[in-house]
């Protein structure tokens, strides 16, 4: 299966780290090119990245272009700012956009208990991997 590997930039080595556990599973796993800017940095300067990438570099429009060749997304969502299970803004954007065009969507973990938009990840039906990436078909 082609999976598109999405969550926080803040996750970008354990994100690298389940695309290369997807294709030792035997599938296609891909995350942006704009990961590797990441890899290594503080979660101060991922932000600042990630912010300069946003506005400059058109990284939602990148994502959405590299998707579209998927057939699936896997949402690493663990804990970020005290919230466990993690989806921010644009994770949520791009299980929308797996939505539309009909991939499957994985959760890493359970959905979070986000009141602004717990409800639609659940419309969309994900499926909870509760980690465990075996649980993916091929």
């Amino acid at each position: 299966m082609k999976i598109g590997v999405i969550g926080s930039m803040q996750f970008t080595e354990k994100m690298l780290e389940v695309r290369d556990e997807l294709i030792n599973l035997g599938h296609y796993a891909f995350v942006t090119d704009l990961h590797k800017d990441l890899v290594g940095k503080s979660d101060e300067e991922k932000e600042k990245i990630k912010i300069y990438q946003k506005n400059n570099l058109n990284a939602i429009r990148e994502f959405w272009y590299a998707m579209q060749k998927g057939d699936a997304v896997l949402a690493l969502n663990l804990t970020k700012n005290n919230i466990e299970n993690y989806i921010g803004g644009n994770t949520f954007l791009e299980i929308g956009f797996a939505h539309v065009l009909n991939q499957r969507i994985f959760l890493y973990n359970p959905i979070p208990n986000i009141a602004l938009y717990k409800t639609e990840i659940e419309a969309m039906r994900p499926i909870i991997l509760n980690q465990d990436l075996i649980r993916i078909p091929k």
